[in-house]
């Protein structure tokens, strides 16, 4: 069972042991009285998060294939380019994740084509022992591990491309995903 709730009280008991009283609106008693009857259970708790809706997505790839389209790139190259720019580095342990490769143009290519990671070259390239130059590169998080905040970040950099690119607001969004980019995302195209 899953729900959202959030922490009413936080006790010790005299034996030691600690006490969340959750506060759900949303579980039936039903539901909550069933939990009773069970010795154990695997509890997560965690910031609940509000996720970013499928139409979101299926919105950004919709506009992102029109401007691919007009800049006559692949589609996995302009998602890099807008993860590059409007995107968020992976962060493991309060460190950002670096990949060095070599300094080339197929090298590149690669990166940019990439649906399987995502990287955005840095300014640091020096030579390796090998005479060859290497590349530092950050690792970006993917697009679908975005919430709300985060993709709406995204779609707002697309459509300001979009617009740069000469895009009229028609072609970026219909009536209808205009008044649901400003309503849920705080978007105007």
């Amino acid at each position: 069972m899953k729900f959202t709730a959030r922490i009413k009280d936080i006790a010790r008991t005299l034996a030691g042991s600690l006490t969340i009283t959750l506060e759900s609106p949303r579980l039936e008693a039903e539901a909550a009285a069933a939990l009773m009857d069970i010795d154990s259970l695997d509890v997560e708790i965690k910031k609940h998060r509000t996720k970013r809706s499928l139409d979101a997505n299926a919105y950004y790839w919709v506009l992102l294939t029109r401007l691919a389209k007009i800049l006559r790139v692949s589609n996995a190259e302009l998602h890099n380019i807008m993860l590059s720019k409007y995107g968020f580095m992976e962060i493991v342990d309060g460190r950002t994740i670096k990949a060095v490769l070599p300094d080339t143009d197929e090298a590149n290519k690669k990166v940019m084509e990439s649906t399987v990671y995502h990287l955005r070259a840095t300014s640091d390239a020096r030579p390796g022992n090998d005479g060859m130059m290497y590349r530092t590169y950050l690792m970006l998080r993917g697009s679908s591990t975005y919430n709300t905040a985060e993709m709406s970040r995204l779609i707002d950099g697309l459509v300001c491309d979009c617009k740069d690119a000469g895009m009229s607001g028609s072609e970026i969004a219909s009536p209808d995903e205009r008044r649901v980019l400003k309503e849920r995302y705080g978007i105007d195209v």
